[in-house]
C-alpha cells in the first residue's frame, strides 16, 4: 500500500518519497552525495490518482540529499512554468544542506540549476515533549530576530552567536527571566532568500519573511536543524518561558513572473498559487498580489491545507513549540470569495488533535480585497491590534481627542472584539516592522535611505515625534525627554487588558537609526548592541512584568462591567464627565481597578495615572491610604510630566 505520508519518510528498508502536483506531466527524483554536489540517482515517480508522486527507494539512510525535476508545458502567461532544467526543493523538505542564495539563473528557462539550489536532507525525527502551551491568559510576549538579538552578546561563545541555539545560553534566559516574559516570539526561522532586488544594492534579507521552504529550517539561524530548535524550546521550557514560531504562509520567495523557480512553482505554479484571470478574459492568467511580493500561496485548496497544517504538527510534534503568529493572516482565511473566518483550512488548523491547545495569533490583514480583518478570526485566535499601537502613540504624542480612545484600548477594545465575549487583543507599540519605541520618539519621519530606494520604503504615519531634535544628539536634556517618554509608552502597554507584545531591545533604548523597514539591514543597524543598553529601562520594563503578574486584572480576558471593577478619574479624583473627555486641554487620566493581588491573595484597588502634559498635575485619588507602587511612599498627589504612575490603596 502507498504511503499516505507526503515529503521523505524513511522505512525499515529505504525511503519512500511522495510529492504532489495535479499538472505536472512527469517528477523525477534526484539522488545526491553527502555533499550535495553529485547527483548520484534518478527515479520517475508514478503519479497516484490522488495527483501524489511516489517512489519507494531501497538503501536511502537518513543525511542523504535530494531534490525533484518536474516536466510538462512551459507556458508562463497561462501559468505554467515546467522546467526540468530546476532542481526543486520538497515542499515537505525538513532539512536542507545549505541556504537559498539568489542568482539570475533561478529564473532563466532551460538553465540547470542544481548547483545553486539546496538539496533537501532525508530526516529521522524524534517526538518532542509536549506539554501545555506556556503562554498564560494576558502573557507577556517578547518578539525576537534570533541573529540581531544575540550576535553581539559578549556572553555567547561566538560559534553560537546568531543562531537558535544562542537563545538557549544562561545569559539571555536571565534576560528573559529578569524582563518578566511568558513566550518569546521568534521571527522566521525558516529557509528564506533574499529579494532579488537586494544583491545589486550590497544587501540582504535580515527577517526572514520570504520563504521557500515551510518546514525547514534556515541552516544559517538553525544549523543543527530541528534538533536544535528542538532542545533550545526545552532549555527555554524549564525556565518557564514558551516559544512561538512566526510563520509565513501568505506567499514565497519565488514571488513574481520575474522570479525564481525553487519550489512550488515548478513543481505545480497554477496549484500552489492563486491567480486570476487577465483581460481580455481567458487569454493570460495573472498571480494575485495580496501580499505585496508577487504572489499569493493558493491556501483554500486541499493540498496547500493540508502543507500549512502538517506543517504546524511537525513544529510541535518535532519541536515542541506552544503556539504560532502567522504574517498576513487574511490569506490563510481567504478563499474566493473573499475572507472567511470559517473557512476550511482556518477551521483544519483550529480543529486538528495537536494543534487544538496551541497558541495562535494572527496579523489580522494584508493588502488584498478586504483585506483589513481585526477582530474578524475565530476563536481561538489571538490578534495583533494595530488600533491600540496607533491610539497610544498618538496619545502621548498629543493628538487631540484621543483621550478616550486610549481608555478603549486600555479596557482591552471591547469595541473591537465584543462579539467573541472576551478580548483577544495583543496588543503592543512597535514590532519588527516600524520603527522602534526609542526611534518613534526620536523621528517625525522615517530615514531608509540605506535601504537603497531613495527612502519611499516603509510607513509614512508612524505618529511619531522627535522631541525637538530629530534622529541622533548628544544633548542631554532631549535625551532624558526621550527616555521619560519611551518610559511612560512602556508603562501604558502594561496598563493594558489582554496579551501584550514588546519588540527585542525595546526595553533597552534600542535605535534603528530611524528606519522602520529594516528588514534589509543585516547589520549594526538591526543588530542589539548588548554594551550600550539603558538598563535603568530594562529594570523598568521588568517591574512592569511584575505588576502584571502580581495584579489579574490586566490579563484577564474578559470585558470589564463597568459595576465598580473599573472607574475613570479627573485629576480631581472625581469620575471623568464628558467634557473631561472631550477637552483637549485635559492631560490626565486616571484608570482605577478593582482586582485580586495574587500575592496577599486578597482585592484590591490600584489606580494607574496618566499625564501627558509638559507640566506637573496634582492628582487626587478617591478614598484614602493611597501609596506609589512598588516604592511604598505615600502618594504625594503630584503626577510628573510625561508620565504614567501606578498606586495602591492600602
Amino acid at each position: 500500500m502507498a504511503s499516505s505520508s507526503l515529503g521523505a519518510t524513511l522505512t525499515a528498508d529505504g525511503c519512500d518519497f511522495a510529492v504532489w502536483s495535479h499538472h505536472a506531466e512527469r517528477i523525477e527524483l534526484c539522488l545526491f552525495d553527502a555533499e550535495g554536489k553529485r547527483e548520484t540517482a534518478r527515479h520517475r515517480l508514478i503519479r497516484g490518482r490522488d495527483d501524489i508522486h511516489r517512489a519507494s527507494v531501497p538503501a536511502v539512510t537518513a543525511g542523504r540529499r535530494y531534490g525533484y525535476r518536474a516536466w510538462g508545458a512551459y507556458d508562463p502567461d497561462n501559468g505554467a512554468w515546467f522546467d526540468p532544467s530546476k532542481l526543486l526543493v520538497d515542499p515537505y523538505a525538513r532539512e536542507l544542506d545549505r541556504p537559498f542564495r539568489h542568482d539570475a539563473k533561478l529564473s532563466l528557462f532551460g538553465v540547470d540549476t542544481a548547483d545553486l539550489v539546496p538539496k533537501a536532507i532525508v530526516t529521522r525525527d524524534p517526538l518532542a515533549r509536549i506539554g501545555k502551551p506556556l503562554l498564560p491568559p494576558g502573557g507577556f510576549i517578547y518578539e525576537v530576530a534570533v541573529k540581531p538579538f544575540t550576535i553581539l552578546h559578549p556572553a555567547i561563545p561566538e560559534k553560537l552567536r546568531g543562531t537558535v541555539a544562542a537563545l538557549a545560553h544562561p545569559s539571555i534566559v536571565a534576560h528573559l527571566k529578569n524582563l518578566g516574559v511568558d513566550a518569546i516570539e521568534l521571527m522566521p526561522v525558516t529557509a528564506w532568500i533574499d529579494e532579488r532586488h537586494l544583491p545589486a544594492l550590497g544587501l540582504t534579507n535580515g527577517w526572514g519573511y520570504n520563504p521557500v521552504a515551510f518546514m525547514a529550517l534556515d541552516p544559517r539561524l538553525c544549523p543543527g536543524g530541528v534538533k536544535e530548535l528542538r532542545e533550545t524550546v526545552a532549555t527555554l521550557h524549564q525556565a518557564g518561558i514558551g516559544v512561538i514560531l512566526d510563520l509565513v504562509f501568505n506567499h514565497t520567495g519565488e514571488s513574481d513572473r520575474y522570479g525564481a523557480t525553487l519550489s512550488m512553482r515548478g513543481l505545480d505554479n497554477l496549484s500552489y498559487y492563486r491567480h486570476v484571470p487577465g483581460e481580455p478574459k481567458g487569454e493570460q492568467v495573472h498571480l494575485v498580489n495580496d501580499t505585496g511580493t508577487g504572489n499569493t500561496v493558493a491556501c483554500d485548496q486541499p493540498h496547500v491545507r493540508r502543507l500549512i497544517v502538517d506543517t504546524l504538527r511537525h513544529f510541535v510534534v518535532h519541536a515542541g513549540v506552544d503556539g504560532f503568529r502567522f504574517d498576513l493572516a487574511p490569506v490563510i482565511g481567504r478563499t474566493a470569495d473573499g475572507f472567511d473566518p470559517r473557512s476550511e483550512t482556518l477551521s483544519a488548523m483550529t480543529a486538528d488533535e495537536a494543534l487544538k491547545d496551541r497558541v495562535l495569533i494572527a496579523e489580522p490583514w494584508d493588502i488584498g480585497p478586504g483585506g483589513y480583518q481585526l477582530g474578524n478570526f475565530p476563536e481561538p485566535f489571538l490578534e495583533w491590534n494595530d488600533r491600540a499601537r496607533d491610539d497610544i502613540r498618538r496619545y502621548w504624542r498629543g493628538d487631540q481627542w484621543t483621550t478616550g480612545a486610549l481608555a478603549t484600548r486600555l479596557a482591552g477594545s471591547s469595541d473591537i472584539f465584543e462579539k467573541s465575549g472576551r478580548t483577544r487583543t495583543v496588543n503592543f507599540l512597535a514590532a519588527h516592522d516600524g520603527f522602534t519605541l526609542m526611534d518613534l520618539v526620536s523621528n517625525e519621519g522615517k530615514h531608509n535611505e540605506a535601504n537603497g530606494e531613495q527612502n519611499r520604503d516603509g510607513h509614512n504615519e508612524n505618529f511619531s515625534w522627535n522631541n525637538g531634535v530629530e534622529g541622533e544628539t548628544d544633548d542631554p536634556a532631549v535625551l532624558e525627554m526621550r527616555r521619560r517618554d519611551v518610559a511612560a509608552l512602556l508603562s501604558t502597554l502594561f496598563a493594558s487588558r489582554g496579551w501584550i507584545m514588546l519588540t527585542m531591545g525595546d526595553e533597552a533604548g534600542r535605535s534603528q537609526q530611524g528606519n522602520n523597514n529594516a528588514y534589509a539591514q543585516d547589520n549594526e543597524i538591526t543588530w542589539l548592541d548588548w554594551s550600550k543598553i539603558d538598563k535603568a529601562l530594562i529594570e523598568h520594563t521588568a517591574s512592569l512584568a511584575a505588576i502584571r503578574k502580581r495584579f489579574s486584572a490586566f490579563s484577564e480576558t474578559g470585558f470589564f462591567t463597568g459595576n465598580g471593577d473599573i472607574e475613570w478619574l479627573a485629576a480631581s479624583g472625581e469620575p471623568m464627565q464628558v467634557g473631561d473627555w472631550e477637552n483637549p486641554d485635559n492631560p490626565a487620566l486616571g484608570m482605577a481597578l478593582k482586582t485580586p493581588d495574587r500575592q496577599t491573595g486578597r482585592e484590591t484597588r490600584l489606580a494607574v495615572l496618566f499625564n501627558r502634559g509638559v507640566q506637573p498635575v496634582t492628582f487626587v485619588l478617591p478614598g484614602w491610604g493611597w501609596k506609589h507602587f512598588p516604592s511604598g511612599e505615600l502618594w504625594n498627589q503630584v503626577l510628573p510630566p510625561r508620565s504614567v504612575r501606578f498606586c495602591i490603596e492600602e
